[in-house]
């Protein structure tokens, strides 16, 4: 495992983390607490030290109480925002962020947030001093150590890097959605900011394992909402169609080295970029977390199977997502 400094704290990360969305929503199907604990210390096992949670995700009491039952150094993450309904700029003022981050506490059951991130809030947040101010308030009283933001659009990704103490930016950003590599992260590394790489695996497309005839369950987002019915299309499948996904990941499958998978592959090309010092892929089994954690121990990628991804994508996916996020 490789570990990079994230944003200016001096806190050395695990460049594989672990997102538990999956363990904690439901939103992919059901897994239980015993399943979710034994997967996140399996995880903590192989040395990741960096778990993402949320307030609405169902995990935040899972993720203390692995803290309270290991004795490594592990940084938690947590984002607040999306529990509002409905979920709009107007809500991100000091009462709510206050009772936010005062309940994601008492679920995670510490002191302090390690780092605390905006959850995707509403375009205009970024645009107002006065939540950051908020913000840096919660450091100055002890409850937060750091925060950063979790963002849907390379707009909001460059406007929260005008506040000097965000630390990290979380975005989406995988072989389907190549767009953050542009121009934002020459910016995010010249203010050091980190950049946490979310939906890695495109909701399990660039797993390689979806098939035409995959059948998913009525509570998984995958069905709910693939059309964008409940939140930003781009969460489900990058906001790719999953017909079109699929062509795509079989002309990857030549790329992929002999004896490493889809995923393994999917998340060593986020690997390459140097701007990305965490990505946190979902995983609800102990052998998720161990294929994901050993993509770190591929070789790096020539630049002709770089120069032949980006192919793919301009192909394929360039014109449903490049420029709408």
């Amino acid at each position: 495992m490789e570990y990079h400094e994230l944003g200016r704290t001096g806190w050395q990360i695990s460049s594989i983390g672990f997102g538990t969305w999956e363990i904690g929503s439901g939103s992919v199907g059901k897994v239980t607490d015993r399943e979710a604990l034994i997967t996140l210390n399996r995880a903590i096992d192989l040395g990741v030290n960096f778990i993402d949670t949320a307030d609405v995700y169902g995990s935040e009491h899972l993720v203390g109480r692995v803290l309270r039952e290991r004795g490594e150094t592990i940084y938690v993450a947590t984002k607040v925002g999306r529990g509002q309904s409905p979920h709009v700029a107007e809500g991100y003022t000091r009462g709510n962020l206050t009772q936010f981050v005062n309940g994601s506490l008492k679920r995670l059951d510490v002191d302090v947030i390690d780092l605390l991130q905006l959850h995707t809030p509403p375009t205009p947040v970024f645009y107002n001093p006065e939540v950051f101010s908020i913000l840096d308030d919660f450091v100055r009283q002890g409850k937060i150590r750091y925060y950063g933001v979790s963002v849907e659009k390379i707009e909001e990704a460059f406007q929260s890097l005008k506040y000097p103490n965000v630390q990290s930016v979380q975005i989406i950003f995988n072989i389907f959605r190549q767009r953050p590599a542009e121009q934002f992260f020459a910016a995010a590394q010249k203010q050091q900011v980190s950049v946490i790489a979310r939906v890695p695996l495109a909701s399990g497309l660039l797993s390689g394992k979806l098939k035409r005839d995959t059948r998913f369950q009525p509570d998984d987002h995958r069905v709910y909402n693939r059309h964008g019915e409940y939140f930003d299309v781009g969460e489900t499948f990058s906001g790719v169609d999953y017909e079109t996904g699929l062509e795509a990941v079989e002309e990857l499958r030549s790329l992929v080295p002999p004896h490493a998978s889809m995923a393994q592959f999917a998340l060593r090309w986020i690997l390459m970029f140097d701007a990305v010092t965490t990505v946190i892929p979902g995983s609800r089994r102990v052998a998720q977390v161990e294929e994901n954690v050993h993509a770190g121990d591929l070789p790096a990628l020539s630049e002709a199977t770089m120069e032949a991804i980006r192919g793919i994508y301009d192909r394929h996916i360039r014109s449903q997502v490049h420029q709408r996020w």
